[in-house]
């Protein structure tokens, strides 16, 4: 019996050493698939959380923006009243002066002058904090990624907050050199337009709404620089100017500055702050029309003089400035294109250099 068997193996050998081969080969392949796909599904989950922690922190990153919008529109607020101040001609007013045609006139201007300076400017803070704060998100994501090289990690911060805080300091050109410019070229825009106006001139909601993107085409076709000019200086920042002893933080916060200027020379800052623009005009629009609802006995669209009209505009910087969440600011702070743009910036600078195409 044993004969036979071996007999059979031997007359067979060829088939049985191929057979093991075969079994033996489909077996390790089969290990090595299961390696292989245990190794893919680690990665993926790696990936995924990788991806998971980033959204988070961008997310994160989107809540301190529009807290940040909502910190600083009082201070933009006193800053624009403080130089187109309205308060000081209306109490004139109440006194009947001998001029009260003169201040009248004086008071149109500014009116209309700093209800159109604090869209404009309130729409150019939204968007300038908008690419500041993901400048920085983006980089601190990459310093606390744990993906992150441990060759960089024992440098340098990108971001330390030294930096962060002097390169964020630089959002006062916007209040200061940047909103007093802003505010001369308006007010020449809105003397050109309402200057020769009479005061007992009527205007329904849609002449009203006409005057003001005049006044708007005019700001922007006049304007010697381009709106990112009121943002950040167009000049190297004045830690450039020192001819030595920077330090590392002023090498760091100057190349922060440039980066942003680069951001805010694009085309695409350009198209979001004009859709930006565009959703604070309209929105200014809808609030006045409040006022120029029709009475019920009245068979025209309502009317008012402009007379009537100065009022309503001066107060709309409170609703335009508002610390609360007020729809104008709302509105802004929602809009996809700013909100995709964020994205973008975000994602270019929290990904790293040699990652970058």
């Amino acid at each position: 019996m044993f004969s036979s068997a071996w007999n059979f193996i031997k007359r067979h050998k060829k088939k049985f050493i191929f057979t093991g081969a075969l079994i033996g080969g489909v077996y390790l392949l089969g290990k090595y698939a299961q390696i292989k796909f245990r190794e893919i599904q680690e990665r993926e989950a790696t990936e995924y959380i990788a991806q998971a922690r980033r959204q988070f922190h961008f997310e994160s990153n989107q809540r301190t923006c529009n807290m940040t919008v909502l910190s600083m529109l009082p201070a933009l607020k006193e800053a624009i009243v403080t130089q187109l101040n309205s308060e000081s001609l209306t109490t004139l007013l109440k006194s009947k002066p001998a001029n009260k045609l003169e201040i009248w006139e004086d008071l149109k201007i500014i009116s209309f002058t700093r209800t159109i300076v604090a869209v404009y400017s309130t729409c150019m803070l939204v968007v300038l904090l908008r690419v500041q704060l993901n400048i920085i998100g983006g980089y601190l994501y990459l310093d606390n990624s744990v993906g992150k090289s441990t060759t960089v990690r024992s440098t340098t911060l990108l971001a330390p907050p030294d930096v962060q805080q002097q390169y964020l300091s630089s959002i006062q050109h916007l209040l200061g050199d940047g909103l007093t410019e802003l505010i001369t070229v308006v007010k020449k825009a809105v003397q050109s337009s309402l200057g020769s106006v009479s005061l007992k001139e009527t205007w329904s909601l849609l002449e009203l709404e006409q005057q003001l993107n005049w006044i708007r085409a005019e700001v922007e076709a006049s304007s010697r620089r381009s709106l990112s000019w009121y943002l950040l200086a167009d000049d190297e920042n004045v830690l450039a100017d020192q001819a030595c002893g920077l330090t590392d933080n002023d090498i760091m916060t100057i190349k922060l500055l440039n980066e942003t200027r680069d951001m805010l020379d694009s085309p695409d800052f350009t198209t979001v702050l004009k859709a930006c623009l565009n959703r604070g005009f309209s929105r200014l629009c809808d609030n006045l029309a409040e006022f120029f609802r029709p009475k019920v006995w009245l068979n025209s669209l309502h009317i008012l003089p402009l007379a009537k009209i100065i009022p309503i505009i001066n107060g709309q910087i409170n609703t335009i400035c508002s610390e609360t969440p007020s729809h104008f600011v709302q509105e802004l702070l929602m809009n996809d294109q700013v909100k995709e743009f964020a994205a973008n910036v975000y994602e270019t600078f929290s990904t790293p250099q040699e990652l970058q195409k």
